[in-house]
């Protein structure tokens, strides 16, 4: 059923019948489970080549010569290209920041003159045969003039190349008056904090398979997600082609996180081959190569500061940080630092803010975003400072945090800050309801009781808590078009892409919510160009904002539309009639005639004499807009227990609670939530990328650079809250896919200061055993 004036999001969710706010069955699953999911690595073309990328082995060193002549004599090698075969590709963009002058830090589809970080492709090998790909790599010899390493990005900026240092930028935001914040304060509570370098580490690794079409002239590239239609325009520019003769289409996908779907080295270079070769090309990353090429995330020092009054409430924090960028600036600009510094202040009532973030290259792999990118590490810098205020002034953490947040009544609550290049105003909030909902729900003070007496008992056990605020909801637009075929069949086709969270469930929802047909028998097409001419993919937890909210205006289009033509069919008014189950019937609920969606879809055919001046069809394509970006927030609870002989953390219980306006299908939000804190629970207790002092990375492999399992799972209780809709768009909704990730550092790190009886005695990120069993050793 439509929504009738005065309904609002949440009663729409509430109504009988209804099927947005259910846990209803994923319509995207059954080729996964029978089987006949299409992977990258599924995707084969006859006459195919294969790729295999020649990478550099030294972290920065001058190339002296490549001798290739080996490769290219093997059996079944077709091509072997160095620097100078593809010296017309232009430098490859990056996609995301409004930070300028970072166009000279771009990176080459293979590297010219130097290299800068392991794992660079220097070369590619193109053969008949993967393992012969892989041979004939081996032989491509590489001579190279070791230089000078940069691995400290905390260190006085180096020269990148003649006339660029190592700090293409420092991404600056301030407001109010912070020297006479801090001229006036009862207290100022220093920290120097850090997180560890980590990312996403999906099951299925990157890769792409490109063809060209000659017959109609099309470059097809498939295995990608995330960002089709950006990364079809750039391939497009940058081979010189019309954006019309690229398509990309998207298969399943093992897993997304933030590192796939941008436009990487390899996606440009099999699709070069393509077009030079007239062959299909394949390339599948092995896991070595995606821990040393693929995106690393995370890596942040801060020195931060805060003023305060004799109560605890903040009056001004000063930050200054530095980011490791890596090598290169690639796929998103400083996307990660300028969000850094744009969501450092959270969920706190703040007047004055002062950050400088030093965006500074080093011979690593280049950084992007990874899920909760630039709120984990702040969140993680944050709270520490919330837990050292309220250890400095004797105040309960949780009633330090209480005194300070922004209340219901100041929503929306601007501030004089931007992020993504938008204006940060905090849509809708209950912070301080959503906070006691969840140390009741955690059992907070019963639970402290129980830990006193195990703590006498002589375990070392503690909790903490960590608050975040997401963003979510990235604009400006997204567009959908709903159409229903003569046959009665729906279909929603989106700009959206999937990497496994549920999209094609959740607008099948929203879609049939609206429409009022079966959400299960509603076709979605996603993630491929020659369907809809314009998409933003699924980045930056927008998809169910902008994708649902442009998939809920078309297709209360098309029902409109439909409810239009049966009146006059039947010879009533279209408030008279309903939609239900695709049939067309009287709302009143009284007998009478009635018409099914299918007919009402052949009356609109092109063959129709009634349509005759008119499009015909029952379809409707509409846009959604959105100047601001819609803020989810919410709470993590944690109860750990450390290991006095090992330093291991083991997390006995979690609670996380979302706030996220409205849950279009809380099975998936609850499993988004979970998967999520996974990966928090990997970064604060598991995963560095580490390197020696040559520049050489360590972890290369699954057991050097450790990631969560099931073994290391707590059972997670997860609160999904919906007193807080969004007011920024017709669902109301916020999205849901970061703040399982959000918190999991800070909450851990407070849960163990708590267990060590060590207020501020963590202050880095993740918590090695190591560590933790000499801070055991030191204490008293």
């Amino acid at each position: 059923m439509s929504p009738r004036p005065g309904e609002d999001a949440r009663t729409l969710a509430a109504g009988p019948g209804r099927v947005v706010g259910r846990a209803v069955t994923r319509i995207e699953d059954l080729p996964l489970v029978r089987g006949e999911g299409l992977f990258a690595a599924d995707v084969n073309f006859p006459r195919q080549l294969h790729m295999r990328v020649v990478r550099a082995e030294i972290a920065h060193g001058r190339i002296v010569s490549v001798d290739a002549e080996a490769a290219r004599a093997m059996p079944g090698v077709v091509a072997v290209w160095t620097a100078a075969d593809v010296a017309d590709i232009p430098l490859i963009p990056f996609r995301a920041t409004k930070v300028r002058g970072l166009e000279p830090y771009c990176q080459p589809v293979l590297a010219r003159d130097r290299v800068r970080y392991v794992g660079e492709p220097v070369a590619v090998v193109l053969a008949d045969d993967a393992y012969r790909a892989e041979d004939a790599a081996e032989t491509v010899m590489v001579e190279l003039e070791e230089l000078p390493v940069v691995l400290d990005a905390a260190a006085p900026p180096g020269e990148f190349a003649p006339g660029h240092d190592t700090e293409p930028t420092v991404v600056r935001k301030e407001y109010g008056d912070i020297d006479a914040a801090f001229r006036s304060a009862h207290a100022v509570v220093e920290l120097e904090l850090s997180v560890g370098r980590h990312s996403g580490v999906p099951l299925e690794t990157r890769g792409a398979i490109a063809r060209y079409d000659a017959a109609h002239d099309v470059l097809e590239l498939h295995g990608t997600a995330k960002k089709q239609h950006w990364n079809r325009d750039e391939i497009a520019r940058l081979l010189g082609r019309p954006p019309q003769g690229v398509h990309l289409f998207e298969g399943h996908v093992g897993g997304g996180f933030g590192v796939r779907g941008e436009l990487y080295p390899e996606d440009l270079l099999v699709c070069a081959a393509a077009l030079r070769l007239r062959r299909p090309i394949k390339w599948i990353e092995d896991r070595r190569e995606h821990l040393v090429a693929t995106n690393h995330s995370r890596q942040q020092s801060h020195r931060i500061r805060a003023a305060v009054d004799a109560e605890g409430r903040l009056l001004g924090i000063d930050d200054v940080f530095f980011h490791d960028q890596g090598a290169y600036v690639r796929t998103h600009g400083a996307r990660v630092a300028d969000l850094a510094a744009g969501m450092l202040p959270g969920p706190y009532r703040l007047p004055a803010y002062r950050v400088a973030g030093h965006f500074r290259l080093t011979n690593k792999t280049p950084a992007a975003t990874y899920r909760a990118p630039g709120r984990y590490e702040t969140t993680f810098v944050r709270e520490r400072l919330m837990d050292a205020i309220a250890a400095r002034l004797e105040i309960d953490p949780v009633e330090i945090r209480r005194r300070n947040l922004v209340a219901t009544a100041e929503m929306p609550h601007a501030r004089p800050l931007d992020a993504l290049g938008t204006d940060v105003v905090l849509d809708s909030g209950d912070y301080e309801g959503l906070l006691d909902k969840a140390l009741a729900r955690f059992g907070w003070d019963a639970m402290h009781k129980e830990l006193a007496a195990r703590r006498a008992a002589g375990e070392c056990v503690g909790a903490g808590l960590a608050f975040f605020v997401e963003k979510s909801g990235l604009g400006p637009s997204d567009g959908v078009r709903v159409t229903v075929d003569a046959t009665g069949a729906v279909e929603v086709v989106s700009g959206a892409a999937s990497v496994g969270q549920g999209v094609e469930t959740a607008l099948a929802q929203i879609c049939a919510e609206a429409l009022g047909v079966d959400y299960s028998s509603i076709r979605v097409v996603r993630g491929r160009t020659d369907r809809i001419e314009f998409g933003n993919g699924a980045h930056a937890s927008r998809v169910t904002v902008m994708s649902g909210s442009a998939t809920w205006q078309a297709s209360l289009a098309v029902r409109e539309m439909a409810l239009e033509c049966a009146a006059q069919l039947l010879q009533l008014s279209p408030a008279e009639l309903t939609i239900s189950e695709g049939v067309v019937t009287r709302a009143d609920g009284l007998a009478g005639p009635s018409l099914t969606l299918a007919e009402i879809a052949r009356g609109r055919g092109p063959n129709s004499p009634a349509m005759r001046g008119q499009t015909p069809g029952l379809t409707a394509e509409r846009w959604f807009w959105s100047d601001h970006m819609a803020y989810p927030y919410g709470v993590h609870l944690a109860q750990i227990r450390i290991d006095a002989g090992t330093g291991g953390v083991t997390v006995e219980r979690y609670l996380v609670a979302n706030d996220i306006g409205r849950a279009i299908n809380p099975m998936l939000v609850e499993g988004q939530i979970v998967g999520g804190l996974a990966q928090g629970l990997g970064g604060a207790l598991l995963e560095e990328f580490r390197y020696d002092p040559s520049g050489q990375p360590l972890s290369t492999t699954l057991a050097d650079y450790l990631i969560p399992t099931i073994a290391e799972m707590p059972e997670v209780d997860v609160l999904i809250a919906e007193d807080a809709p969004s007011p920024l768009n017709p669902l109301g909704v916020k999205g849901a896919g970061e703040g399982g990730t959000n918190g999991a550092g800070a909450c851990i790190a407070s849960a163990v200061d708590d267990a060590l009886r060590r207020p501020g005695a963590i202050t880095s990120l993740p918590l090695l055993p190591a560590h933790l069993r000499a801070l055991l050793v030191e204490a008293p």
